[in-house]
């Protein structure tokens, strides 16, 4: 995205923040994260360094890039065992911009994407850091939703078909067909689709490149971000998600995986050692699994497609342009469910 501040909305920033004695005095930007959806800033001024988060510049999906509820969610799970941001403020529509912001602390630590910097970059760390990821999402799974103050956040009867249906409306044609190279997964999953297993809060976005770490060995998680897709759900959506952005070695990695490939180094754990941990910790039955890591990757095929098609109406990122992206996606899930490729015909 090519969004940056204007003198303008920096002026109101800066008097946002002094109000409510976030910062003083004058301050600087820069954007950080590795994302393609909401924009996130590092607002310094003086010795202070906060987080800005807001949408992409409109018109943005319905539903989409939800500020208010992202925040909202951080603070809710702020006294539970899940680490995550402070929320120092929020701004409606037209108080900073013409769209919802939150201001949220700085967690110094790093977040790991391609290597995994000193000193955690030693392979017992490697495998803490991992186990600590796969134990901060049954930590999430559970926290009691209710207690916390979400049993509003979404409907987790039905949820698993119901979000089937809600993503392919996405793709689909004007009588509801999905596009043919979507369709031979789309009717796997409509043919398999399990019962939930239970209902929980879960991520929707959970994997390496969506925490912060403590800078300091073991390499424990200080902090999970990127909280806009959070909802009540199965939890065995987010496990499979966390696993096919898991690269493994020898395969060419998705376009999510890409953003993680630091966990092909030495000691982090394959995706069956995750998904052994979790199924040990947890208690949960894993029979369904490969259901669930079908659904991710088809979920994101069809968030990229979905992308790729603003990109051709001139309003989206340009970064989703490459019809690749989506095919990578779909070879993964076709390899997860079983299915043959597809034969294509000789033009």
């Amino acid at each position: 995205m090519s969004w940056d501040w204007s003198e303008t909305d920096l002026a109101r920033l800066q008097e946002f923040l002094s109000e409510r004695g976030i910062l003083n005095g004058p301050i600087t930007t820069r954007r950080i994260g590795d994302g393609h959806s909401n924009l996130t800033f590092l607002v310094s001024g003086g010795d202070c360094r906060v987080v800005v988060r807001r949408p992409p510049p409109p018109p943005i999906p319905p539903g989409a890039n939800d500020m208010l509820r992202e925040a909202r969610v951080m603070s809710a799970l702020s006294a539970t065992a899940v680490p995550v941001p402070e929320v120092l403020a929020v701004a409606e529509e037209g108080e900073v911009l013409d769209v919802p912001l939150y201001v949220m602390g700085f967690a110094p630590g790093p977040v790991v994407t391609t290597s995994t910097p000193a000193p955690l970059d030693t392979p017992e760390h490697r495998r803490e850091t991992a186990h600590d990821l796969v134990d901060t999402l049954i930590a999430l799974h559970d926290v009691d939703w209710r207690a916390v103050g979400l049993g509003d956040l979404g409907r987790p009867e039905g949820f698993n078909a119901r979000h089937v249906a809600r993503m392919r409306r996405l793709v689909a044609d004007e009588n509801g067909n999905a596009p043919t190279e979507f369709a031979d997964i789309d009717a796997w999953l409509l043919a398999n689709t399990p019962p939930e297993s239970d209902a929980t809060l879960i991520h929707c976005d959970f994997r390496i490149g969506n925490v912060v770490l403590e800078p300091g060995a073991p390499g424990r998680i200080a902090a999970v971000l990127d909280w806009e897709l959070c909802t009540l759900g199965d939890p065995l959506l987010d496990i499979g998600y966390f696993l096919a952005t898991v690269p493994e070695a020898g395969h060419t990695p998705n376009p999510t995986a890409e953003l993680g490939t630091a966990m092909l180094e030495d000691g982090y754990p394959t995706r069956a050692e995750l998904r052994d941990r979790y199924a040990q910790r947890s208690g949960r039955d894993l029979t369904h699994l490969s259901w669930y890591t079908t659904l991710a990757l088809w979920k994101l095929a069809v968030l990229y497609e979905y992308s790729r098609r603003r990109v051709d109406d001139g309003i989206g990122d340009p970064y989703y342009a490459d019809p690749a992206l989506v095919t990578a996606f779909l070879a993964d899930a076709r390899r997860e469910a079983g299915l043959p490729t597809p034969v294509v015909a000789d033009a």
